[in-house]
């Protein structure tokens, strides 16, 4: 496809593979119908939902590119990898992926013990197996769980003052297990909203450029440096960051259907346009498959 003709993308999404409430038919055919001329899906550390696309897209459809996002943790604190345009049937994702999945599993059910021990919250038999029978399960999922049962009135009063008392500090891919699982099958490393950190933190100056080094030793390829939730101030600094370390730069909006008030193609890529150098050569690299 020539990379001319896309002025419209989205490279960061969620479906019912992971915490999204979108089918990834029902995400394709949103994205038909939004106008999209390039998207991704990036579930977390899940790649079903691609793999489930690339066999019914069609050729008029918009470009699709594979996507994934990883949750990484390790002595600088913790990541979102995104993984684009990998070949879903390689074994390094597919190890990468099923250690995400053993680690994502793991939390839940050290969740349910917490929340049953602590708050004497218990779920029938039923609801955790439908809880467990879910391809990646998260706390959205454990949260609206909770709000049905009458444990909590929202999904995130559920989570914010209910499960994230549970500190799971060791459950997660290292970055570098991530970024050269992503390499080693043809795709591309991407930090995904590198400025927002865990909860509220805010990631900026030199505290990010050493972040930046630390990734790149191991391989990182990319920024995701226009999103949803950034203002011009902060897509500025990431196109700088891009610029002088010669990174790629992507857009997403992090959509979650119901589960988040973000649109299909909120990327805010309007609000610096002329820093787009970086994403056309993403494109044009990651479609093309060099």
């Amino acid at each position: 496809m020539n990379t001319d003709s896309i002025k419209t993308i989205d490279l960061h999404m969620h479906t019912t593979v992971s915490d999204g409430t979108d089918t990834p038919e029902e995400i394709l055919d949103k994205v038909r119908k939004t106008g999209l001329d390039c998207f991704s899906v990036t579930d977390h550390d899940a790649i079903l939902a691609s793999r489930r696309i690339l066999k019914i897209i069609r050729p008029d459809d918009p470009a699709f590119i594979t996507g994934v996002e990883f949750s990484c943790k390790d002595s600088l604190g913790k990541y979102h990898i995104l993984g684009y345009g990998y070949d879903p049937e390689a074994s390094p994702i597919q190890a990468v992926v099923a250690r995400g999945h053993q680690l994502r599993m793991g939390k839940m059910h050290a969740r349910v013990d917490f929340l049953r021990e602590h708050f004497h919250m218990t779920f029938s038999e039923d609801s955790l197996n439908q809880l467990f029978a879910l391809d990646n399960p998260g706390k959205p999922h454990l949260g609206n769980l909770m709000v049905e049962y009458g444990y909590a009135e929202t999904k995130e009063d559920a989570i914010d003052h209910y499960i994230n008392l549970l500190k799971t500090e060791n459950a997660y891919v290292d970055p570098k297990e991530a970024i050269k699982g992503i390499l080693e099958s043809g795709g591309i490393p991407v930090l995904a909203h590198p400025s927002f950190g865990s909860g509220s933190q805010r990631i900026r100056g030199q505290e990010m450029e050493l972040r930046l080094k630390h990734l790149m030793d191991y391989g990182l390829k990319g920024l995701e440096a226009y999103y949803s939730g950034f203002d011009e101030g902060i897509i500025r600094e990431l196109l700088d960051f891009a610029d002088r370390y010669d990174l790629y730069v992507t857009a997403g909006s992090d959509y979650h259907g119901r589960n988040k008030k973000i649109s299909l193609g909120q990327t805010n890529l309007a609000c610096v346009e002329e820093g787009l150098e970086g994403l056309e050569r993403f494109l044009a690299d990651v479609i093309s498959g060099d």
